[in-house]
């Protein structure tokens, strides 16, 4: 029986009929503020490092542990506040996260030594790795036929955070120093908790668990603040929507929602650790494992071009000069550069953007990737400043339009049952990356291996692109999947 016969109508089209209006923007402010301050507290890792190092007589090694102990809380956060957003509400998820972060942060400024340092940054990174808990926040209000491009726009935030962060470093750390940077830095975290009062629960979530009366209120806000109507009828909290394998395209494929609700028997068979191990069922364990291997290639490449631009740039190569004092990093020259590759990530949003629905997913990330790498080639050798900062910006454009596009086709891959559960997973992987980055860009750098860390870091790159091409999917204009199929 068709849903209007029976005055139903499901979440996602009470959302499509209320659409995005001031609500949805209003969310979108707060969500990106909590993207913006994880980009901002990743981003200050490329200009404090040499300051501690110098000021506390650091070796290459402590000043890599330094990076990686942010991104080793990442790794086991990236596991942790989704079950807590999950099973006790968003709201209270990016609260502990705003806390934490924001409390960590600005500890972090008293520390008085490199292992308190070490430690409290940690529990920053533990802090951080809930960002995708804004991203899923801010989704579930997002009506179904404009996800995928606001998508693109929320990453915007993470962008913008980083051009914000090279230019406060670019004032601060000349005239003050790296304990100020840490303290301005955490100031996005305390905004968060300022207005975390206004900040509404995700009427999905409340569906989910069932306080349909609850999901109403907030929907029938979202309504009046866009000067809009919910559909006739009665909010059905519990309908599925599966959609059949066999349906025919058509341009219903577009208002497919991304977080469907599943069928009850669904749910509880894939519940809990079950999920984890569909990842490696005989029909997912490829898209598994390539996945995960994408993602610790991206994110290698990604913020390996950040730190060779903050070690490049600042000519920090022990073959440049033996001893640098940490005045000579006060030269903008630094800044300067850092702030005009971090500009690159904004044509790189736009050209994924422009690509992802023409040419496909896997075009789109074998394409940029094939661009990091000829901007990377170069540097194979010794170049001019000028044009190593350019090299860097085209590199570093590329690899944030991958990244995006990453994100993007990870979730469309798996099935509903553990769609959240794969990409979480996938990410985390990626923090791996992140972690094994600095050990090695900071140590060859320093121990004038440039060539040897740039081939590193190509070579990661066509295992991306290798992993790119074997993708069994192109999931453009696809319908997302409901269902696992279990061979026998």
């Amino acid at each position: 029986m068709d849903q209007e016969d029976v005055g139903l109508y499901t979440l996602d089209e009470a959302l499509e009929s209320v659409g995005f209006g001031k609500f949805q923007g209003l969310v979108l402010a707060y969500a990106g503020l909590g993207w913006f301050a994880e980009a901002m507290e990743i981003m200050i890792l490329s200009f404090i490092g040499e300051a501690v190092k110098s000021e506390w007589g650091l070796s290459s090694g402590q000043e890599s542990l330094l990076t990686t102990s942010v991104f080793a809380g990442m790794l086991i956060g990236a596991y942790s506040w989704g079950l807590v957003s999950d099973n006790y509400g968003r709201r209270k998820g990016f609260l502990a996260i705003a806390m934490l972060t924001s409390g960590a942060g600005f500890l972090s400024t008293f520390s008085p030594n490199y292992i308190s340092l070490v430690i409290i940054r940690a529990l920053v990174g533990f802090g951080l790795a809930g960002g995708h808990v804004f991203l899923t926040w801010f989704l579930e209000f997002v009506p179904p036929s404009n996800r995928g491009m606001w998508m693109v726009i929320f990453s915007t935030f993470w962008t913008f955070g980083t051009i914000f962060e090279a230019s406060l470093a670019w004032i601060v750390m000349p005239r003050l120093n790296w304990r100020w940077l840490l303290a301005f830095s955490s100031v996005p975290s305390f905004v968060l908790l300022l207005f975390y009062g206004v900040a509404p629960e995700s009427p999905r979530y409340l569906s989910m668990k069932g306080s349909r009366s609850d999901a109403l209120q907030i929907l029938e806000k979202i309504a009046s603040v866009n000067q809009a109507k919910l559909p006739p009828g009665i909010l059905d909290s519990c309908r599925p929507s599966v959609m059949e394998e066999e349906s025919t395209p058509s341009d219903s494929e577009d208002m497919s929602p991304l977080l469907s609700p599943l069928i009850k028997n669904v749910m509880q068979s894939k519940s809990g650790f079950s999920s984890v191990s569909m990842l490696f069922s005989s029909n997912l364990i490829q898209t598994t494992l390539l996945l995960w291997v994408l993602f610790f290639g991206n994110a290698f490449s990604y913020y390996g071009v950040i730190l060779l631009t903050s070690k490049l740039s600042s000519g920090q190569s022990g073959c440049l000069q033996s001893i640098l004092s940490y005045r000579n990093l006060q030269y903008v020259g630094l800044y300067a550069d850092t702030f005009i590759t971090s500009l690159a990530e904004l044509p790189g949003l736009l050209l994924s953007a422009m690509l992802i629905d023409r040419v496909g997913r896997k075009q789109s990330m074998a394409f940029m990737f094939a661009l990091a790498f000829i901007f990377l080639l170069p540097l194979l050798s010794h170049q001019s400043a000028v044009l190593t900062t350019c090299l860097l910006f085209g590199a570093r454009m590329c690899t944030m339009g991958t990244f995006t596009v990453a994100c993007i086709y990870a979730p469309e891959l798996y099935p509903t049952a553990v769609r959240a559960t794969g990409a979480g997973v996938a990410s985390a992987v990626g923090r791996i990356g992140g972690m094994v980055c600095p050990l090695v860009a900071v140590g060859l750098v320093n121990e004038c291996h440039l060539t040897e860390a740039v081939v590193i870091f190509l070579v990661s790159i066509v295992v991306s692109v290798v992993c790119i091409l074997l993708f069994p999917y192109e999931t453009k204009s696809q319908e997302l999947s409901d269902t696992i199929v279990i061979s026998s």
